[in-house]
């Protein structure tokens, strides 16, 4: 958050006010730059992290199975045109000799990923390659599903569609059974 030139936020969104017609002095968007600087700070606090950090800790568990985690909520902001973007991230991986990350550091993987200007497809594999480099697993599966603003309210306006993206590393790339079987955990 340091590192947001706040003011400058103000500034440029003052004059996107202006650009529009509207009237930056009027009661209702005077303190509307000060409040679109401190969400930016927030939505963008993402910028410099990186998700393998969330798998530095591992732990040791006789466990060589499946692990999903189903349905992590998220939201981003499209890089294309800075609207959010929004959806929920299901997290499969298998485990290699019993080395198992903290089931929250899935979902801290996911939502500092997603906390910068963002394409769905880069969180998706952003993600799998994350995991699969620290943790080393047999195979790592990353579904994300996501209804993007840039569709519901501008351009086409097809509110409720959804756009999903896959990422298969390991075991996943080629087993269509193991990657039925994480799609009908996720149904």
């Amino acid at each position: 958050m340091e590192d947001v030139n706040v003011g400058k936020i103000e500034q440029a969104v003052t004059m996107i006010l202006e650009a529009i017609g509207e009237d930056p002095e009027r009661e209702g968007l005077l303190e509307t730059p000060k409040r679109v600087a401190k969400m930016y700070a927030e939505v963008f606090e993402g910028m410099k992290d990186d998700p393998r950090m969330y798998f530095e800790t591992v732990f040791h568990e006789q466990h060589e199975e499946v692990v999903l985690v189903k349905d992590i909520p998220f939201y981003s902001m499209c890089e294309h045109h800075l609207v959010p973007f929004f959806g929920v991230a299901h997290i499969s991986y298998i485990p290699r000799d019993g080395v198992v990350a903290g089931l929250s550091k899935l979902a801290r993987a996911v939502e500092s990923t997603a906390k910068r200007p963002q394409l769905q497809e880069r969180i998706t594999t952003t993600v799998a390659d994350a995991m699969m480099e620290m943790l080393k697993p047999l195979g790592v599966y990353v579904i994300i599903e996501a209804e993007h603003m840039c569709m519901t309210m501008r351009g086409i306006k097809k509110p409720g569609s959804k756009t999903i993206t896959t990422a298969a590393r390991g075991i996943y790339e080629h087993d269509d059974v193991k990657r039925s079987e994480i799609l009908s955990l996720v149904k």
